[in-house]
Formats: structure tokens, sequence, C-alpha cells
């Protein structure tokens, strides 16, 4: 049975630093990716990695985002830096099994899997 679990929201200043983790268990994935869903707003991808390392950013995000993955591969991190009050939202971990090319462009109807999701409050 697969499960994504992740942990690590919070609310934090603008300005404010968090690490979001995703706990694989069941299956191993090609692609992994963080989402995010903002009140009213549809769910955006965030970032992508794929099994071979590649990883991909929402344009406007890279450089203040970081995704990651651990020796083992079977817990994904986001890393959030820099956080602005609309970077709330809640933050969910997907997984499927997809190439290189398509990974990176986080399609969200291609992801099988996905986890509860984490809250991130960003305060000004």
């Amino acid at each position: 049975q697969v499960q994504l679990v992740e942990s690590g929201g919070g609310s934090v200043q603008a300005g404010g630093s968090l690490r979001l983790s995703c706990e694989a268990s069941g299956k191993t994935f090609s692609c992994m990716a963080w989402f995010r869903q903002a009140p009213g707003k549809e769910r955006e991808g965030v970032a992508t990695l794929h099994s071979d390392g590649q990883t991909s950013y929402l344009d406007f995000l890279k450089g203040r985002f970081t995704i990651s993955q651990n020796n083992a591969k079977n817990i994904l991190y986001l890393q959030l830096n820099d956080l602005k009050p609309e970077d709330t939202a809640m933050y969910y971990c997907a997984a499927a099994s997809l190439t290189r090319d398509i990974c990176a462009g986080s399609y969200r109807s291609l992801f099988e899997y996905w986890g509860q999701g984490t809250q991130v409050t960003v305060s000004s």
C-alpha cells in the first residue's frame, strides 16, 4: 500500500524558512513532486524531482525553494526560504512513474498518489 505522509508545515513570519518532508512507503517512484493550493486557487506544481536527479521549479519560486531527497530515496524534502505571505497554502507531496520530461512538466493529472498535505502560513 502506497503512503505519502507530509510534515514540517507551520506558521512563520515573512522572510522565514521551513523545511517540508514527505515520507514515502510502499513503492519507489521515478517522479516525486510538491504542489500547493491556496484558498480559492487551483493546485499548482511547485517543484519536481526525477530519479535521475533532474529538478524543475515553478519559475518565480526558483532560488527560494529547493527540492531534494535523502540517500535512501524514501523521504522527499522541500526547503522554503525567504517566505512571503503569498506562499501561504496547503502543500502536497505527489508521486508517479513518469519519464524525466513529463515529470518536469508537473502535470497534476498524471500524479497517481498524493499525501494529505501540510499547511504553510506566512504572516507579514
